[in-house]
């Protein structure tokens, strides 16, 4: 049964976020990473089905302010690519001290969409308190952006969490290569389940519903989205 949810917009210090929670508050939790449309429309409601099964939902803000629902995508797309990773990378940690002080959540994953699929696998491979690692359609491409100044591949290697990694088989940003890289760096852990979904027709980005337009990109949201949510809930799930 889903779970009656309470939304907020919050400061954490400097940084804005988006808070989706059930009622009361939950012990389990996920630090959400948006794609390149910032929280937008769609990202807020993947927080809120998240909050609807359970977990408190705390979303990152990558461009502290702009989203989709009122910047042109080219606008964003500049914001894009003056991304530090390191500045990136400790306002992630900052939330999910928040997330896991003030907000009483006891075990947290984060999960990523695109660019922030990228940051989440990175982010997993350097936060040992992740109980997850969820990463969709992770841009990480073959020769990588002049700002990405972090190894995504390197950081997938030590992840300790369990991984749920989705990978769309017509991916014009990632190519196949780089995948199998990711992919590798997921098997060659010791320790940590990898769970690696791939859809081979659909394309980039296809949990933004702007793609659904494709048939076979809708496809594979509907497939990977209650598959993910219940990832999220038992990974996060008090442990006795």
């Amino acid at each position: 049964m889903a779970h009656e949810i309470e939304t907020s917009t919050i400061k954490v210090g400097d940084l804005g976020a988006y808070l989706a929670r059930p009622s009361g508050g939950s012990k389990s939790g996920m630090l959400l990473l948006p794609m390149i449309t910032g929280i937008g429309g769609q990202v807020r409601e993947y927080a809120e089905d998240i909050a609807r099964a359970g977990l408190t939902a705390l979303t990152w803000d990558p461009w502290h302010g702009p989203s989709i629902d009122d910047t042109p995508r080219d606008r964003l797309a500049e914001l894009m690519r003056q991304l530090d990773d390191e500045a990136c990378l400790e306002e992630m940690r900052r939330l999910l001290d928040h997330l896991l002080g003030e907000l009483g959540v006891e075990r947290a994953g984060v999960i990523g969409w695109c660019l922030g699929g990228r940051f989440a696998l990175i982010l997993g491979g350097r936060d040992e308190r992740l109980a997850n690692v969820v990463a969709y359609h992770p841009t990480v491409p073959g020769t990588p952006a002049p700002n990405h100044t972090v190894d995504a591949v390197e950081h997938t290697a030590r992840i300790k969490a369990p991984v749920l990694m989705l990978y769309p088989g017509a991916d014009t940003l990632v190519p196949r290569e780089s995948f199998a890289r990711l992919q590798d760096a997921l098997y060659s852990r010791d320790s940590g389940p990898s769970l690696v979904h791939v859809y081979p027709h659909a394309e980039h980005g296809f949990s933004d519903r702007g793609r659904h337009g494709s048939e076979v990109n809708a496809t594979a949201y509907a497939i990977s989205w209650p598959q993910a949510l219940e990832f999220m809930k038992v990974t996060t799930a008090a442990t006795a």
